[in-house]
């Protein structure tokens, strides 16, 4: 059997682990050949492959990125996408995809279940926003990331006696913000699930420094306040429809000057968060579930993907993961509200 492997969409630290795993395990356990497409969903639609084997995979567990190459490639909307994907899978004699990437990527890939290609999806985002799994590779390794950097901004905050907002990853969910923000000791914590109170927030602030502290805000970057709509830098889309976000914690701390005379700064993580090296259980989830692919591979369960729950790994329907994203429920936020202020 030939089996084509893939990584779509954002990059993600644990992409190579699981490239590794799945090979490792494929040629060594059931005698398959590999072949590696390109750049995302481009790699397939245009033909653009590259060598897969024991050799390449070699030494490639604690880099970050992918060595495929990643895009936001979308070949629904483009003309005979899913008929040029499945010629090109024809022409290359794939027998089965492996396809590794968040909800767009895994969206595709349930499309192409559908017209009869033999696919098993890999679920990555370090959004951890991806339903029918406890927990997502990338993540981890983006929470530690935010939390050094707030660790990092209390000493300065400290100094100058700032507020200091850090603005991490987070379209529609706020993992990233909830977790590094309790564990790096934020005294607010916004994220998209909640709509905040900007006046609410200055309170906060005012509190904190009434304490000879000064605060530390973590916002997630689709946070929303009560009276507005999403503050973005850039309107324009991808190709999957998302707009392109930035610019709430800027927005943030020119409200909070304005609104308490105190001075506020914004750092934005952004691409930081997911670039590196992966972390320890970052490696160890990518490796297990590249295992489990090739497993599923091997068993036929076409149209299904790896989910981590509990401990054990186990495969769900494609569309359990995209037919709705996983956000953070309201008890945790009431939890973390304790430490605000």
């Amino acid at each position: 059997m030939r089996v084509g492997v893939l990584t779509g969409g954002g990059d993600c630290p644990g992409l190579n682990a699981v490239i590794r795993a799945v090979v490792r395990k494929g040629v060594q356990d059931y005698g398959y050949e590999f072949i590696g497409f390109r750049d995302g969903w481009r790699g397939p639609l245009e033909g653009d492959t590259m060598p897969l084997d024991i050799k390449a995979v070699r030494g490639i567990l604690p880099r970050g990125g992918t060595i495929l190459g990643s895009s936001r490639t979308n070949p629904i909307k483009v003309d005979r996408g899913i008929e040029r994907i499945r010629e090109n899978l024809g022409k290359f004699e794939v027998d089965a995809l492996v396809a590794i990437g968040g909800e767009d990527t895994l969206g595709v890939a349930t499309r192409l279940h559908e017209h009869d290609v033999k696919v098993v999806g890999v679920p990555k985002t370090i959004d951890n926003d991806l339903n029918a799994t406890d927990y997502t590779f990338g993540f981890d390794t983006a929470v530690n990331i935010a939390t050094e950097a707030i660790d990092r901004l209390h000493t300065t905050a400290e100094s100058h006696r700032r507020v200091l907002i850090v603005e991490v990853m987070g379209r529609h969910a706020g993992w990233i913000a909830i977790h590094s923000g309790m564990a790096g000791g934020a005294n607010v914590i916004l994220i998209p699930e909640q709509n905040f109170d900007v006046e609410e927030v200055c309170a906060w602030v005012d509190s904190r420094f009434r304490t000879n502290y000064a605060p530390i805000i973590v916002v997630a970057e689709g946070a929303i306040p009560l009276a507005g709509q999403m503050v973005t830098k850039d309107q324009t889309l991808d190709a999957f429809g998302h707009v392109k976000l930035s610019g709430i914690g800027d927005w943030l701390a020119s409200e909070i000057e304005k609104r308490t005379g105190h001075e506020a700064r914004t750092t934005v993580l952004g691409h930081v968060q997911r670039g590196g090296t992966p972390t320890a259980f970052d490696r160890w989830l990518a490796t297990r579930f590249g295992f489990h692919a090739i497993d599923a591979v091997n068993a036929g369960e076409w149209g299904r993907m790896v989910a981590l729950r509990g401990t054990d790994v186990v495969t769900v329907p494609l569309e359990a993961a995209t037919r709705e994203l996983k956000t953070v429920p309201p008890a945790l936020y009431e939890e973390a509200k304790v430490l605000f202020g």
